[in-house]
């Protein structure tokens, strides 16, 4: 078992290696609460202050290198710098940064999204992908005169209230718990119904009995943040013929999944949602959200129609953004992303090789260039498998991990960039041996 004196002499050695973060945290403590302004990057005692980064590799206050696999929570697939992004980027900043107009660039990237993605006939920027799915499902309100949303257990769509309502593991009754902290409103709560991923059955009966209620059905293709979680073959494509049935509106919240493919998750099922929404690699390493779909969906959102839904932005679309996101996406070909996909299938096969050798049961849950490490004895395929796992031994080999020059996230999570090499998957696995050790693991 990790933990105890073991785990103990992991955090200090973070902690003797760490001091200028330690310093920059206590003077955060003074301007920010808790030392904070993003609570999925903190880490007790303290989480590294990152000063520079360059390709696949990041360097701390402290002036510690690492590889980074986190890639700012898989929005940096091309690593950090890019030459492309930042000449692009340079080019624009002196050009133009913000403006209260509308440029040429949009429409390039607008362009660009929509060739890649079969379910987009029209879309619009926003600046996360919070705002992407809290305006994909008022568009889904709006066009169904509906108000309740259905989404899965342990899917992450962004902190604001409809995507911060979620239901316990193990809860398939459909009904909404506020578990996403302090200040939902109750009302939000009821509007929002939950099951269990890879579930059909469940889904089945929650939307036959209240469908007449529900706008949308809410779905990451593969779950994110709940553990990188691929669905079964055939439930994206039930959840598609259901929800058409009762003209319910579909949406795939592609934020993490649009990095699997150069048509993200619905080209890689062949499944075709009504609304997808984005974020993270489309902005190139700078902010962004955007969503889109069929053209009768999205045309709720024509400022030249009366009664429209209207949506504001101080930068959506802005010129840095669209220049960074569009170089992204010019770089990111077919064999790009064949690459990727190629190392993310070594690394599972590294990963799963070591923790047979070592005699950890565990589990390596892969699509494409993502991936995440469950310390569990049986397939996870849902957030309750997920929850069954040795979450506190993830948390301290990511500490420990730290020590030995990678990075990765506190639960498991992690991903490639295009830099990456076959030696940096050798790098990761044997960082992830002497982790283990470093925590009494095995």
């Amino acid at each position: 078992m990790a933990g105890g004196i073991t785990g103990a002499a992991t955090l200090e050695t973070y902690i003797e290696r760490s001091s200028q973060s330690g310093e920059l945290f206590e003077r955060a403590k003074q301007a920010l609460p808790g030392g904070n302004t993003r609570t999925t990057i903190y880490i007790e005692p303290y989480p590294p202050y990152i000063e520079r980064g360059e390709g696949c590799r990041i360097h701390d206050a402290d002036g510690v290198e690492r590889l980074d696999f986190i890639n700012n929570y898989t929005s940096l697939i091309l690593g950090h710098c890019h030459p492309s992004v930042v000449e692009a980027v340079t080019r624009q900043a002196a050009q133009l940064m913000c403006v209260a107009a509308p440029s040429s660039l949009e429409i390039d990237l607008a362009e660009a999204i929509i060739e890649r993605l079969p379910s987009v006939e029209l879309v619009r920027f926003a600046n996360s992908g919070t705002e992407g799915t809290m305006l994909a499902l008022r568009a889904a309100r709006a066009y169904t005169g509906r108000e309740k949303l259905l989404k899965f257990e342990g899917g992450y769509h962004g902190t604001h209230d409809y995507a911060a309502v979620d239901v316990s593991a193990g809860g398939a009754s459909g009904s909404g718990v506020q578990t996403g902290g302090a200040g939902l409103p109750k009302a939000v709560a009821e509007a929002v119904l939950s099951v269990p991923f890879n579930d059909p059955d469940a889904l089945e009966r929650v939307v036959g009995a209240q469908a007449a209620e529900i706008a949308a059905v809410i779905v990451e293709p593969v779950m994110g943040a709940a553990g990188i979680i691929e669905p079964s073959e055939e439930f994206l494509h039930f959840s598609r013929e259901l929800t058409e049935q009762h003209g319910i509106v579909l949406i795939f919240d592609e934020v993490i999944s649009f990095r699997i493919a150069y048509g993200g998750a619905q080209t890689h099922y062949g499944v075709t949602p009504d609304l997808t929404t984005l974020g993270k690699i489309i902005g190139g390493g700078l902010p962004v959200g955007a969503f889109g779909g069929k053209r009768e969906i999205m045309a709720q959102f024509d400022p030249r129609e009366a009664g429209h839904v209207g949506h504001g932005g101080t930068f959506n679309a802005n010129p840095l953004t669209m220049a960074a996101g569009l170089a992204t996406l010019q770089e990111m070909t077919p064999a790009s992303y064949q690459h990727l996909n190629r190392l993310g299938g070594e690394l599972k096969s590294k990963l799963l090789a070591l923790f047979d050798e070592l005699g950890l049961v565990a589990q390596v849950n892969q699509v494409g260039s993502l991936f995440n490490i469950h310390f569990v004895d049986r397939p996870v395929t849902d957030y309750n498998d997920v929850q069954a796992g040795n979450l506190g031994l993830l948390s301290e080999l990511y500490v420990a991990a730290l020590n030995h020059g990678v990075a990765f996230t506190g639960r498991g999570m992690g991903c490639l960039s295009t830099p990456m090499t076959d030696a940096d998957i050798d790098t990761f696995v044997t960082a992830i041996r002497e982790s283990l050790s470093d925590v009494g693991a095995v």
